[in-house]
């Protein structure tokens, strides 16, 4: 059970993708925030106690009588409640406006770039906007409030949407019609500020060090006496887990590292010296390459990869756990974003894009629970948490890595002597990179083996390899991303270099796509 600070702001998903940046903009404000599905938000009402509710947005229609609803509790509270698109348009159907469809209320809907008017003043954007002033929002929304409840009225609007921001200043409860929590409205995260600052009046003083201590509490209540395996995968994030969970339970932790040969050059040997040596906690280090090489022969499916090496890990833990006598907990560094992007988290409206293996569950027969510490934070806040924890700069700053390894960055058939190839070209990039200035200002960077062969000439002989395609792109959750503007020198230089030195890659691209559309990791 996740136990919340005393001053906090629950968000009911309703199923929008971007309904974890309101959590981030919230937190950026000093406030600790959860996002709860519709369909359990009262439970989780009822445990954070918070002093403010936000409705996100969400794929469905109000008026189709099946669609979600927010729980009454939430409008019995007295607490101030902010709607943002959906969530809007559920404040009006069940407190007595009225929603239509776009094609019904005329004008179709709204999407994209738009420009409100401001009408009157509102504590919502107190000393951010003015009567009479225009600014950019950001609307995606089919249907229309065509209606207001009692106790509102309209205080500002755009062309598409004549209810664009509304307000009930006596109950304190507010919404607009369009997304404050994207970049896309540049005046967002103020909004968002000032709704739980000014009128929710929480001081705005959360902390990482108050979520480490309250984590800890946590992980103490949930483990007890028991013991718990941890999965390391060499990354930030198992890596920030098990160093959290450590200083909790201390030796009732143990952590298996498995080398299943899908990782990074000198990955196995960093995470040795980090674990045994510097914390000095209990490693188990298991070379389980050529059992999970055998598996991946002739897999090519992405998915089937995934929950492949999914499947794999747990059998590793569970065969190590035995091995120590049995464990009750398996630890895993899951964050914010594999949940949002591996689940339906509303359990209906949102949309799958990928599965994770940290968020697929455990089979029955483990007879394990999971501890999940860094369940609800983004991979910025699990750096900084790092450093709350004492991890230096350079490990915490590292770029994100997939737990599935290179059988992700190698699209098509897996086997080792790709991986080989693929670890020697992905190693030349990133020390390009790190020699040139530019990881810090880098979300994250790699090399990909394409399942492309292509002819090419070195020296007098014809050659007939593999293509790498390189990846670079900035982001501040991995939710969006936009490309690295290498300079053509750059690229030139890392193209020879591993051309030059990595038998096997005769031609070098560079990824120019953002995201969306595509995906940062190319399966």
């Amino acid at each position: 059970m996740t136990i919340a600070p005393s001053d906090s702001i629950l968000i009911i998903d309703f199923g929008s993708q971007v309904t974890q940046l309101i959590a981030r903009r919230v937190r950026e404000a000093g406030v600790y925030s959860e996002i709860a599905p519709f369909n359990s938000a009262e439970d989780a009402f009822k445990r954070m106690q918070p002093k403010g509710v936000i409705l996100s947005g969400g794929p469905a229609s109000v008026c189709d009588a099946d669609s979600p609803r927010a729980p009454q509790i939430v409008f019995d509270s007295g607490l101030p409640v902010l709607g943002i698109c959906y969530g809007q348009q559920v404040m009006m159907a069940q407190l007595g406006g009225k929603v239509q469809p776009g094609h019904e209320a005329g004008g179709g809907g709204e999407f994209g770039r738009a420009f409100l008017e401001v009408q009157k003043p509102c504590p919502l954007y107190d000393g951010i906007w003015q009567p009479g002033e225009k600014h950019q929002v950001w609307m995606s929304h089919g249907d229309k409030v065509t209606a207001l409840a009692d106790g509102f009225e309209v205080v500002a609007t755009s062309e598409g949407a004549p209810y664009a921001v509304i307000a009930d200043t006596a109950r304190h409860y507010y919404a607009t019609q369009f997304h404050m929590e994207v970049v896309h409205t540049p005046d967002g995260a103020k909004l968002l500020s000032n709704f739980v600052h000014q009128v929710c009046g929480l001081a705005g003083d959360w902390t990482m060090a108050e979520f480490r201590a309250t984590k800890i509490a946590e992980i103490r209540e949930q483990v007890g006496d028991g013991r718990v395996i941890c999965g390391l995968s060499g990354g930030v994030d198992s890596s920030v887990a098990a160093i959290l969970i450590h200083e909790a339970i201390g030796d009732q932790l143990t952590c298996v590292f498995v080398d299943h040969g899908l990782l990074r050059l000198n990955e196995r040997e960093q995470v040795e010296r980090l674990f045994r040596d510097h914390y000095n906690i209990p490693l188990i280090v298991v070379d389980a390459e050529a059992r999970f090489m055998a598996g991946l022969a002739g897999v090519s499916d992405p998915e089937k990869k995934r929950k492949f090496i999914g499947g794999e890990f747990i059998d590793v833990f569970e065969e190590e756990a035995k091995k120590l006598g049995g464990a009750d907990f398996l630890a895993q560094g899951t964050l914010y974003p594999d949940v949002i992007e591996s689940v339906s988290f509303t359990g209906g409206p949102s949309v799958t894009i990928k599965s994770h293996h940290n968020v697929g569950g455990l089979p029955e027969r483990m007879n394990m629970k999971l501890v999940e510490p860094l369940r609800e934070l983004f991979k910025d806040e699990v750096r900084d948490l790092g450093r709350e924890l004492g991890l230096n700069d350079q490990f915490v700053g590292r770029h994100p890595f997939p737990g599935p390894g290179l059988a992700i960055r190698i699209p098509g058939e897996v086997d080792k002597a790709r991986c080989d190839i693929l670890r020697k070209a992905d190693a030349i990039y990133l020390e390009e990179i790190r020699n040139a200035g530019l990881y810090d200002a880098i979300w994250q960077a790699f090399a990909v083996l394409l399942p492309v062969r292509t002819v090419g000439v070195m020296g007098d002989a014809r050659t007939y390899d593999s293509v790498c395609g390189l990846r670079a792109v900035t982001s501040t959750d991995g939710m969006t991303a936009d490309v690295y503007p290498f300079d053509a020198a750059f690229l030139s230089r890392v193209a020879t270099r591993i051309v030059n030195e990595v038998e096997g890659i005769n031609r070098v691209v560079y990824d120019y796509t953002s995201k969306p559309p595509g995906t940062i990791e190319w399966e």
